[in-house]
């Protein structure tokens, strides 16, 4: 059977979810951050070690700005108030993305948690926010190359954000899009991907376990 050590989630839907409801998208962001709450606590009841969560992609900054201002005062509410309290579950997390375009209080939540050190965290999350692969990878060669590096693979995932990390071993997107929207496209190479009709605030902890019972039985070839 698939042991998992690594799963990401493109948490999608939380916008149509609250339109169908006649809320605003703010209310579906709100939820689905509730939602996002009590899936961590069945990963770590999993004991899963690592959780990539695609919060905010690059290209998000086409939204309204109502949208996305408030998108960032769900970030900087949620990490002020929990700061202690994942640290006493210890559970690490770290952001991966461009900072570039982040307001200044942003900017310092992120780098007070990237330079936060737990030790032997139950789950280490990584939160791809303001999040683009291709800039990611773009980053990478161009890391390679001030280096004077040879350009293989061994060096680019080295230069990855995401180079202290496993690749994912499973991939969930909800909302029922089947695409990967620019999310970690050098590391999912052999990864395997669910793709959910149910909308993020949707999704619950029954659903992630019926998903993880069939992924444990794929017969993964990797190419053989």
């Amino acid at each position: 059977m698939n042991k998992i050590r690594h799963l990401a989630i493109i948490m999608d839907g939380n916008g149509r979810w609250a339109r169908a409801k006649n809320k605003n998208r703010s209310y579906g962001h709100s939820k689905g951050l509730e939602n996002l709450k009590n899936i961590i606590k069945k990963i770590v009841n999993l004991k899963i070690r690592y959780l990539t969560l695609y919060t905010f992609s690059f290209d998000n900054w086409k939204r309204s700005t109502v949208e996305i201002k408030y998108i960032f005062s769900l970030l900087d509410n949620y990490l002020n108030k929990n700061y202690l309290e994942l640290k006493k579950k210890k559970i690490s997390v770290k952001f991966i993305g461009e900072q570039n375009r982040l307001p200044l209080k942003i900017k310092k939540l992120i780098n007070i948690y990237n330079n936060r050190n737990e030790k032997r965290p139950k789950l280490h999350i990584n939160i791809a926010f303001n999040y683009s692969s291709k800039k990611e990878l773009l980053n990478a060669f161009k890391c390679i190359k001030n280096k004077k590096l040879n350009i293989n693979e061994k060096t680019v995932n080295k230069t990855l954000y995401t180079k202290l990390f496993p690749d994912p071993d499973l991939l969930i997107r909800t909302g029922g899009h089947k695409r990967l929207s620019d999310f970690l496209l050098w590391q999912i190479s052999y990864t395997e991907i669910f793709f959910v009709k149910k909308l993020w605030p949707d999704f619950n902890s029954k659903d992630l376990s019926n998903i993880l019972r069939n992924f444990k039985v794929i017969k993964r070839n990797y190419g053989k």
